[in-house]
């Protein structure tokens, strides 16, 4: 008997080393007996990106999932991309359909149920630190959400002013844009801020300069950095009271999405927790 033929998926970005993604999905294939693997590609530019997205095809691929920095580079080199993409202009993961590479976005669909588990976000007053590809999605999905208002903190104005616009018109939602300049000092008022930035990953663990004194210590704490789970920025906000939301709580809710999209198994939620918390060396789930 010949054994089915391996179906193969993956991620493109840079970098990619500290992702647990690969071994998350390789764990879920396994589980459900599926013949499929999941591959890390660390792509240097976007020149090679346009070259990873054209072989696609012929590779034989099923899906890829975009990462930082290509989730906008990749749009024109797709050859067709669904609503969500149009609205946020970003895509975040892709789907091989009769030869056709299709984007679709739900980084904000994952952030959203994440932080839904620890607070509604229904009249939040949200501060976001960085507005790129992963960050204008969740900005988008938190105003669709009910977010009462948004702010952008970057450190380039033209990114922050045009994120915010697309937000506003997306939404109806007020977002406005704040200088990064320096220490961050979070606005009063703000009830949920969030980390939509690198700072924080392994092996680096840089922390994010926020000035705690002008945080309130009933503000949520949001982080998309996936490796560790507890990033500086975490620590600091739960040693200052605050409720957190960490970015591996995101990877599984939008993971399970891509994941049922790519294979057409809906998975179960604790097989995902399980698999990402031995991908992260963390003490085992036990089955259920």
């Amino acid at each position: 008997m010949i054994p089915p033929q391996k179906q193969m998926t993956g991620m493109l970005g840079h970098p990619v080393a500290e992702n647990p993604i690969d071994r998350m999905f390789d764990a879920v294939y396994a589980h459900y007996g599926l013949p499929w693997q999941f591959w890390k590609n660390d792509i240097a530019c976007e020149a090679d990106l346009a070259a990873a997205i054209a072989a696609l095809l012929p590779l034989g691929y099923r899906g890829m999932a975009i990462t930082v920095p290509y989730k906008v580079a990749v749009i024109p080199l797709l050859d067709a991309v669904d609503d969500d993409v149009r609205a946020i202009g970003a895509a975040n993961y892709i789907t091989i359909e009769q030869g056709r590479r299709i984007g679709h976005n739900n980084d904000g669909k994952g952030v959203v149920r994440a932080i839904e588990k620890v607070v509604p976000l229904a009249g939040q007053h949200v501060v976001m630190l960085g507005a790129g590809g992963a960050g204008r999605a969740m900005a988008v999905e938190i105003a669709w959400a009910g977010a009462a208002q948004l702010t952008l903190v970057t450190r380039r104005e033209q990114q922050g002013r045009e994120v915010a616009e697309i937000v506003t018109r997306a939404s109806g939602v007020p977002c406005a844009w704040q200088p990064w300049q320096g220490e961050v000092h979070v606005p009063s008022g703000t009830t949920l801020l969030m980390n939509a930035t690198h700072l924080g990953c392994a092996p680096e663990l840089e922390p994010v300069p926020i000035c705690w004194d002008s945080v309130s210590a009933d503000c949520t704490a949001v982080d998309v950095i996936t490796n560790p789970r507890l990033t500086p920025f975490l620590l600091a906000a739960r040693d200052h009271g605050c409720r957190v939301v960490d970015g591996v709580e995101m990877l599984v809710q939008l993971a399970m999405q891509i994941f049922e999209r790519w294979t057409g198994v809906c998975p179960e939620e604790a097989v995902f927790q399980r698999a990402v918390s031995e991908a992260l060396g963390e003490p085992s789930i036990p089955a259920v």
